[in-house]
């Protein structure tokens, strides 16, 4: 017995928490190194008239070396409950570099403040020139500052009841959802009159806002929302992941494109059945998967996605192969050309309101009528939440077996989510065919199913307005940031790692039933409230 009590003592202690930061952060300034040495502290330039130079950039990368470990050392320890200096450092530097980079951004006079010097006897105030490097990493330092304070509050939640835990989640999902109704009317009232802004007055770099260029992106950013509100009715809704998704988009796309070389129809005639193509494959697709749940059915629809992908390449006498099918119809003015020179007999859309031609008008056009689609998509998907078969979605999406003993037809129900949510990629597979002109099979890989599906991931799973807001960061994003090539994707991939990190179920995500067997108010739960709707 003795011999055990000194065997216990002899052991070793482990390390303490600075003892372990430590180790991370000269682990972690070693790999920032490595990665960082080649690509960020060389940058390349061709000037006109010369060959082909470099610049380097040794400051950016001793500053990574720095900042990146210090936020290492403060993130490990948090992990040993140590949070104080992450709330406080992570603070500091988040309102500091953060604050600055803003200033910078918005090209506000009191930039030159922070600027750095160039004198190498004078010490830098900001660790790197650019603005929005700056902004980036004091959204690092939030992160920081974010992770303590979540560590302190798992801490605490940790000492509640259950009970007292399901009140707070019970109040997290209903403020989403007030959120949501409110953030709803906003965006739309944004939608409709952003390209119409008169943006002379904002900061040089969102003048662009009213462009062309701008309301491209827009077309692109809208796009995206009804592709993630299409995918939300499978994934959000009916629970039924889905990796093939694109193969849909490319249905539509491809049908629009084979109607109007082949047959002369145009976007409006072709749009339904587009549509119902789209749905066709989507029931298709949906008979193989009835007995397959989660990892196995991505599998099948990863699948799916790649058959289809895999047929527009090979199948060249209908499909044209990797050359893909051009000369597709643009959209008209419902039977009114935008030319300045229609055939004869025809009347310009110019000429009929009488206005100037100019080929922006077309673009105008062409936003408006994704916006519709986006809308149409999305009063369809509330209206049919709140019918039986949007509920018997949600059962589906809850337990299956459930689903079944409550005597709903679960074959139905998964055929249903699959048709209706191809139906809309095959209506915005079509509009993309009329926007570009051209469609090929590189348009349509793995990666766009990808970035939906991330898009309703983290946006919320059956959150309509949080869809919207992901397709906004997700697609909106990269497009701002387009100037700052060499961290526009760092960007990118790390406000989907916050995401993740800090709104783990998504930015608005609430999974209260839009039918209830007890309300949610009830002072008591032996009180029930049947038909007590939400």
């Amino acid at each position: 017995m003795t011999n055990m009590t000194q065997g216990l003592s002899a052991a070793p202690k482990p390390p303490s928490a600075y003892v372990e930061a430590a180790k991370e952060a000269v682990f972690t300034s070693i790999l920032v190194f490595l990665l960082g040495w080649l690509m960020v502290g060389y940058q390349t330039q061709v000037l006109q008239g010369e060959q082909m130079s470099y610049i380097t950039r040794y400051g950016d990368v001793v500053w990574a070396m720095l900042l990146i470990p210090a936020g290492r050392f403060l993130l490990t320890l948090t992990r040993f409950d140590r949070t104080l200096p992450a709330l406080v450092l992570g603070g500091l530097g988040f309102l500091y570099l953060f604050g600055a980079g803003v200033v910078g951004v918005l090209e506000l006079p009191a930039y030159g403040e922070f600027l750095v010097t160039v004198d190498p006897l004078q010490p830098d105030i900001l660790p790197f020139e650019q603005p929005m490097v700056n902004v980036i990493f004091g959204l690092g330092a939030f992160f920081v500052f974010a992770s303590a304070a979540k560590t302190r509050r798992r801490k605490a939640q940790g000492a509640q009841t259950l009970d007292v835990r399901e009140a707070a989640e019970a109040r997290q999902a209903r403020f989403a959802r007030n959120l949501s109704g409110v953030l709803g009317p906003i965006l739309i009232g944004f939608a409709v009159m952003l390209p119409l802004v008169n943006c002379d007055w904002m900061p040089s770099w969102f003048q662009a806002c009213g462009s062309r260029s701008f309301v491209d992106s827009l077309i692109l950013v809208m796009t995206y929302v009804m592709l993630g509100w299409g995918l939300n009715i499978v994934v959000g809704l009916a629970g039924l992941l889905d990796l093939g998704y694109v193969a849909f988009y490319a249905v539509g796309a491809y049908t629009y494109a084979k109607l109007s070389t082949t047959l002369g129809l145009n976007f409006w005639e072709s749009l339904p059945i587009a549509g119902a193509m789209a749905a066709g494959f989507g029931v298709a697709l949906g008979f193989p998967v009835l007995r397959l749940r989660g990892d196995y059915l991505a599998i099948v629809t990863l699948g799916f996605g790649e058959i289809i992908r895999i047929i527009l390449i090979n199948w060249q006498v209908f499909t044209g192969g990797p050359n893909g099918i051009g000369n597709i119809a643009k959209i008209d003015f419902f039977g009114i050309p935008f030319e300045r020179n229609p055939a004869e007999g025809e009347l310009a859309f110019h000429t009929l309101f009488g206005v100037e031609f100019a080929t922006v008008h077309r673009i105008y056009f062409l936003y408006y009528v994704i916006l519709v689609l986006a809308l149409v998509t999305n009063f369809v998907t509330i209206r049919l939440r709140k019918m039986p078969i949007g509920r018997a979605w949600e059962a589906l999406r809850e337990d299956e077996t459930a689903c079944r003993a409550l005597g709903i037809n679960p074959t139905n129900t998964k055929l249903t989510a699959f048709a209706l949510g191809a139906m809309f990629a095959g209506f915005a597979g079509s509009f993309f065919a009329t926007r570009q002109g051209f469609v090929s099979p590189e348009s349509f890989t793995f990666i766009e199913s990808a970035v939906i599906l991330a898009i309703v991931v983290l946006g919320g799973m059956g959150s309509q307005v949080g869809v919207a807001l992901a397709a906004i960061l997700l697609i909106g994003l990269p497009e701002v940031l387009r100037e700052l090539s060499l961290y526009r994707m760092l960007v990118f991939g790390g406000v989907m790692v916050l995401i993740m990190l800090l709104r783990p179920k998504g930015l608005l995500s609430y999974r209260i039933p839009t039918i209830l067997l007890r309300s949610t108010k009830a002072k008591s739960p032996n009180v029930a409230a049947p038909g007590a709707g939400q």
